[in-house]
């Protein structure tokens, strides 16, 4: 299959692009200066040049590329010391709500067969205890805006006979993520790391598991699925497994950001909803399976894997 990409160089993208070419597919995949462009030629695929906000250029560069399928997985997530500020997330919801209608378009004129969006579980409402699939409802906020537009392309696609895909991701985890970096650090100065309640369901997917699923959903029917791993966690539980871990201290108790002092901003809003999130959709789908089924079996091993690089003197780049 030809795909194009986008958000290749990203955390998620840098781990897709290595997978989709080892599966047999051919990867043209959107990259920002030579520097990146270099690191997909290294990964095995063929680099464009596109700003993803010129829709004409966007169209070109689709219709040159002849895709099977467009993959579009470019996200702008400020780091957590920005998150709050005014304007720190226009890019992000610039590349949901006005990108995601591009690429979708250009597909459909290019006449590929398959548009995949990446988009993130969040979006739900507080479900206290209940497991949410995705037909459970969403809320409603400045993030939850950008999050619907860009369902709304995958709709378009879908309902001009295309196989058209949402993948509401979970929280990712990874040793190369700045935001998992942050979190890290901050627990084991003894901060807190997490947000509350303490009694809400945290859903958390690690990025290889998360890539996987990026493949393994170029072959599902059109619909919504979302890509979370198997056994959630209460909030109180993930404080505690990254204090403990982050430490070295069996047993340490971690520290929970107050879920009120979240609540007063729009943005941070979502991260204190309890959303034990469902993944047996896209099982059932594609027979895929998490490598780490929890974060108990993901984040250990995350934080060895940052221990390891600082010890070798080369600490890993933080993306996002």
């Amino acid at each position: 299959m030809k795909i194009f990409l986008t958000g290749a160089t990203g955390v998620l993208g840098r781990r897709v692009v290595p997978s989709l070419v080892a599966a047999g597919h051919a990867v043209d995949a959107v990259a920002r200066g030579e520097a990146k462009a270099d690191e997909l030629r290294r990964a095995g695929a063929d680099p464009v040049a596109v700003d993803l906000f010129d829709r004409q250029a966007v169209f070109a560069a689709v219709t040159a590329a002849r895709p099977d399928a467009v993959v579009h997985l470019a996200t702008n997530i400020p780091n957590m010391s920005r998150a709050l500020l005014p304007g720190a997330w226009r890019i992000n919801d610039r590349l949901r709500a006005e990108a995601s209608h591009h690429l979708a378009d250009a597909a459909l004129a290019a006449g590929a067969g398959h548009y995949l969006q990446e988009s993130i579980t969040f979006g739900y409402a507080d479900g206290a205890d209940r497991w949410l699939d995705e037909d459970a409802p969403l809320a409603r906020g400045p993030q939850e805006r950008a999050v619907a537009a860009s369902a709304q392309a995958v709709a378009r696609f879908a309902g001009k006979g295309g196989a058209g895909v949402l993948l509401r991701f979970a929280a990712f985890y990874a040793a190369d993520s700045a935001h998992t970096q942050a979190q890290v650090a901050m627990a084991r100065a003894g901060r807190p790391a997490l947000p509350g309640p303490a009694d809400g369901y945290l859903s958390s997917i690690q990025i290889d598991d998360a890539a996987s699923a990026v493949v393994a959903a170029l072959t599902v029917p059109a619909g919504t699925y979302n890509v979370a791993d198997d056994a959630p966690m209460l909030h109180r539980d993930a404080a505690d497994l990254l204090a403990a871990v982050a430490t070295g201290r069996p047993g340490t108790h971690g520290r929970l950001i107050p879920a009120a002092v979240m609540r007063l901003s729009g943005r941070a809003r979502p991260l204190t909803r309890s959303h034990r999130i469902s993944n047996a959709r896209f099982r059932d789908a594609t027979g895929w399976r998490p490598r780490f089924p929890s974060l108990a079996d993901g984040l250990p091993e995350v934080v060895r894997e940052l221990g390891a690089a600082t010890a070798a003197g080369e600490p890993l780049a933080a993306r996002r």
